[in-house]
């Protein structure tokens, strides 16, 4: 019998590189015109972060539990798991980050953000624009059709991206380092999945954590 340490994480994939990226054409034609209306509102959002009315906070916590609820259901449920068992395990984990945004909405103030741009901002600020408008272009680059691109609020990578640059423009508290976990522990196994198909869209995430965790070491205790 072959010993459990000579298994590759490719040995764990079951599916190809093109069948993956057909998973997000083929969710983006099921839910259309969903993308685009998603994609509106990723750009309000990113409106909000340089003059947040005050009374944003609520609703932008609303907003984004949608999101990670329809993610979970829709994409990972619905569409990655019959190509990928593991999926099916990580699905309660984005209900549960929909769940933890209900209650900063209900429980807490909503997620709050600054009264106005300052430079602490930037690197939420980066990654919430990239998330909503660069990263969908991705596929236009890897040579897909747009067709396929990867759109916030519909695929798990752009809302994780999203979530994590939402939570750096929130001050550093309790709210922050509970929204941070689920799209952590997320961007991590998807490093660890495109890197596997040889894709070089896995160095995305992997640079997301590391921004990720410059900025954090770098704020002010709470």
């Amino acid at each position: 019998m072959t010993d459990w340490w000579s298994y590759r994480p490719s040995d764990f994939l079951l599916f190809s590189p093109t069948t993956y990226w057909r998973l997000f054409e083929l969710e983006n034609a099921a839910v259309w015109p969903l993308p685009l209306v998603t994609l509106l509102a990723g750009l309000a959002v990113l409106g909000f972060t340089f003059r947040p009315p005050t009374w944003s906070g609520r609703p932008l916590a609303l907003l984004f539990g949608l999101a990670w609820a329809w993610v979970g259901w829709s994409f990972l449920w619905q569409r990655y798991t019959p190509i990928n068992w593991a999926a099916g395990y990580v699905a309660p984990l984005f209900a549960l980050q929909a769940l933890i945004f209900v209650w900063i909405a209900a429980a807490r103030a909503g997620c709050r953000l600054g009264t106005r741009f300052t430079l602490s901002a930037l690197p939420g600020s980066l990654l919430l624009g990239y998330a909503v408008i660069l990263h969908p272009l991705t596929a236009l680059l890897a040579g897909r059709p747009l067709a396929g691109a990867e759109i916030v609020g519909i695929a798990p990578d752009p809302t994780a991206i999203a979530t994590v640059g939402l939570a750096l423009l929130m001050p550093p508290g309790v709210e922050r380092w509970l929204l941070l976990i689920v799209p952590s522990l997320w961007l991590s196994a998807s490093a660890v999945t495109l890197l596997t198909l040889s894709t070089w869209e896995g160095w995305i995430p992997i640079a997301v954590l590391g921004l990720t965790l410059f900025t954090v070491r770098r704020s002010p205790a709470a």
